[in-house]
């Protein structure tokens, strides 16, 4: 695969990387059943909108931001003196996060990371409950980053889905870049999992078609913070 010179794919191979490093799109996320979800990437450059700040009112430090992308919601935080470190897989959403003033680490959120079991807040946003293509394996995985009484902030979907799947990202010529496992969950469906894995949802909130719950542990949940 060619590369740049950060070590991305190259921009005509994987349109992903080309939306990262252009700033815009059109970029697609393309479902194995024939779903297509354009991604929202004016919205991961430009500042937190009403409902990015719904969320970012409700982070306690220390914050990661799985699947931090540019680090919008990273940086945000750092900016209101809110200690976060943004995590990504995509070298170039990494770097970029780290050129524009954030802080962020190119490793997967199943992968060894500082301060385990030390965050108060775990950020699933953007769909983000998606990756890996297993949620509940994902939102266990996410409660074990957390203190006793750390929260899991996470956007789902709007509507009431729960699919796991193949998917790719693919712009308007054509590109398409490689598979990757993938995963739409709404609200019913979170509230399932968290009951599975004895967590509980303390708090849930919209704006717009953007719909989010808070997760935390049963024996330390008290409601909404």
């Amino acid at each position: 695969m060619t590369t740049d010179e950060d070590g991305s794919p190259c921009a005509g191979g994987d349109p992903y990387a080309l939306a990262l490093r252009t700033g815009h799109g059109p970029v697609y996320l393309r479902l194995a059943d024939g779903c297509r979800i354009r991604m929202p990437v004016h919205r991961w450059y430009a500042h937190p909108t009403v409902a990015d700040e719904s969320v970012l009112n409700r982070c306690v430090g220390p914050v990661l931001d799985v699947g931090c992308g540019p680090g919008r919601l990273c940086r945000a935080l750092l900016g209101r003196g809110v200690f976060a470190l943004g995590v990504d897989v995509t070298p170039r959403a990494a770097a970029h996060t780290v050129a524009l003033g954030g802080i962020a680490l190119c490793r997967s959120v199943f992968d060894r990371l500082p301060a385990e079991g030390g965050w108060q807040t775990v950020l699933l946003i953007d769909g983000n409950i998606g990756i890996g293509g297993d949620p509940c394996a994902l939102l266990g995985r996410c409660i074990q980053l957390t203190t006793p009484a750390g929260l899991l902030l996470v956007e789902v979907d709007p509507d009431d889905v729960e699919g796991h799947y193949t998917a790719r990202f693919e712009d308007t010529h054509g590109y398409k870049g490689p598979p990757f496992p993938w995963a739409r969950l709404g609200a019913p469906a979170l509230h399932r999992i968290a009951e599975d894995l004895a967590l509980s949802i303390t708090d849930q909130w919209s704006y717009g078609h953007r719909r989010f719950l808070a997760v935390g542990r049963q024996d330390s949940a008290s409601g909404p913070r």
